[in-house]
């Protein structure tokens, strides 16, 4: 029996409209198949760039229907989801000069030369796209990390079909999405089928499990993720899954910073921790605040400025509920008081609150250890040090995260003091630590937003993601290649990409020396 997937309106909690119905096995199979059989079709660099293009363009065209349905699936207003649309776009055009590029393939050629000892034959290495491609959309992103996002932009620009299992937080808008791609596809001259899209729990399980899915991109919980990653590695041909699970994003305030700007930096944590309702994956969800006055100083701009933040709801009932637990569970920790929570809201909503803890409790672990796992929303721990070693000793208990921020004091970032305890050398010490922490790490800055650039990495150790890549930036596209060298291959047999007289035009290495 058909089971019937439904958009729902996260304000009252009420179903808008049937969207589709849940895949079942037989439907994911036809999926990626249809995908698996037109792969060929993306070989053509020239094409794929067109389609990025084009995608862009046809997202464009509906924007005003994409961002009013995706706000009445998540809530989350048109203001961010006009934003968010357009770093969507952005980033299918930047693949497409990525791809126009070539820099991507890593063309690196080694002329024979039997003087070498041993000899050395000739050797032609560049990249192949994996194959089919699943995409597990995300919750809090409809957009730019769901149907439309980066794993699939990346994806298509290494020349991999797509196969997206949609959030059931927002199905409709999903549907609009995949509609545009699909309209880009045929403009362009491609098959339709080089994006596909699914429904239902149990379908993306099944898409992970798929004999021809070659690689798979994933955003969402610790537990979901893991899950799925456990299911892709216990395959008969295991293949690599990129999966963005959790982060908690410590920051560190050090007393020279509160001291200088306390009120700023309590301003801007109230931003960064209540952006998007807290729901994002980069929130700051742990700050180590000196002891004293100045620290004392921070929190009251932190109260303040959360005072006037309104509350809202979250992306769907299951969070709010979650929220509301953790929220409980954590402020029935001894020593953590809340001076500023009001999580439960009106209605479907909540509030947006902090909990203080003395950091030498964080440190001793046990129970307390509760505080370092992401609670998703917008609430924030923060933990009074009373010295460096103490500050130094609760980061040693974190896992892997996405970013971690460190905010100095000027002479401290400009590298000055007597390397003492106030000096550049605390400053060294815990940006050393924070490296071994994340995958991006920010000075007097916050984490919320990440720029769709070049040298961004999106990524973190574990939990934070289930591999050492990025799925925002130019080198996302490296998750869904894999390179392949010939060797003593003729000329004629080879790829264009090869060829002695580089007819593509490609940046390459050529016996040790680069070419562009």
């Amino acid at each position: 029996m058909a089971v019937p997937v439904w958009s729902v309106d996260p304000r009252t909690g009420k179903r808008r409209e049937q969207v589709a119905v849940e895949a079942a096995a037989a439907d994911v199979d036809e999926a990626v198949r249809a995908a698996h059989a037109v792969r060929a079709a993306l070989a053509d660099r020239t094409a794929r760039i067109a389609l990025l293009r084009v995608a862009a363009e046809e997202l464009e065209a509906v924007r005003e229907e994409i961002v009013a349905t995706a706000d009445a699936e998540t809530a989350l207003g048109p203001v961010r989801l006009n934003g968010e649309l357009g770093r969507t776009t952005y980033q299918l055009c930047a693949f497409a000069d990525e791809v126009s590029d070539g820099g991507y393939l890593d063309v690196i050629i080694d002329h024979a030369d039997a003087s070498l000892t041993p000899p050395r034959p000739d050797l032609r290495r560049y990249k192949i796209p994996l194959g089919v491609v699943a995409v597990y959309a995300a919750s809090n992103f409809p957009l730019a990390f769901s149907v439309p996002g980066g794993d699939t932009a990346s994806a298509l620009a290494a020349g991999c079909p797509v196969v997206v299992k949609a959030h059931p937080d927002h199905p409709a808008t999903s549907e609009l999405c995949a509609a545009a791609l699909r309209r880009a596809a045929a403009r362009t001259g491609l098959p339709e089928d080089v994006v596909r899209l699914v429904h239902g729990f149990d379908a993306g399980v099944e898409l992970v499990r798929h004999p021809l899915v070659a690689a798979a991109g994933f955003t969402g919980s610790i537990r979901g993720g893991r899950a799925l990653f456990d299911a892709a590695a216990a395959r008969p041909v295991p293949i690599p899954f990129h999966g963005e699970l959790g982060s908690l994003n410590p920051v560190v305030v050090t007393e020279a910073a509160a001291a200088e700007r306390a009120e700023g930096i309590g301003g801007g944590l109230a931003g960064s921790m209540t952006m998007g309702r807290g729901q994002f994956c980069t929130k700051p969800g742990l700050v180590l605040a000196p002891a004293g006055e100045s620290g004392d100083r921070l929190l009251t701009a932190l109260t303040g400025a959360l005072g006037e933040a309104a509350p809202g709801p979250l992306l769907d009932a299951r969070m709010r509920e979650a929220f509301l637990a953790g929220i409980r569970a954590r402020t029935e920790l001894a020593d953590v008081a809340a001076p500023v929570l009001s999580a439960g809201g009106e209605g479907k909503t909540v509030g947006a609150g902090f909990l203080t803890v003395p950091a030498a409790r964080l440190a001793a672990g046990g129970a307390h250890e509760l505080l370092l796992e992401e609670c998703f929303g917008p609430v924030t721990v923060v933990a009074r040090y009373r010295d460096t070693d103490e500050a130094v000793a609760v980061l040693a208990k974190l896992p892997g995260n996405l970013t971690a921020t460190l905010h100095l004091g000027e002479r401290e970032a400009e590298g000055a003091g007597d390397g003492g305890e106030s000096g550049a050398g605390t400053a060294a010490r815990l940006l050393a630590e924070l490296t071994g922490l994340a995958g991006r790490v920010l000075v007097n800055g916050w984490p919320t937003g990440v720029a769709v650039a070049p040298a961004q990495h999106h990524g973190g150790p574990y939990p934070a993601t289930t591999s050492t890549s990025t799925s925002v930036g130019a080198t996302a596209i490296e998750r869904w290649l894999r390179p392949v060298a010939y060797q003593d291959t003729p000329q004629a047999l080879l790829p264009p990409e090869l060829h002695d007289d580089n007819p593509l035009g490609l940046p390459r290495r050529v016996d040790g020396r680069r070419e562009s």
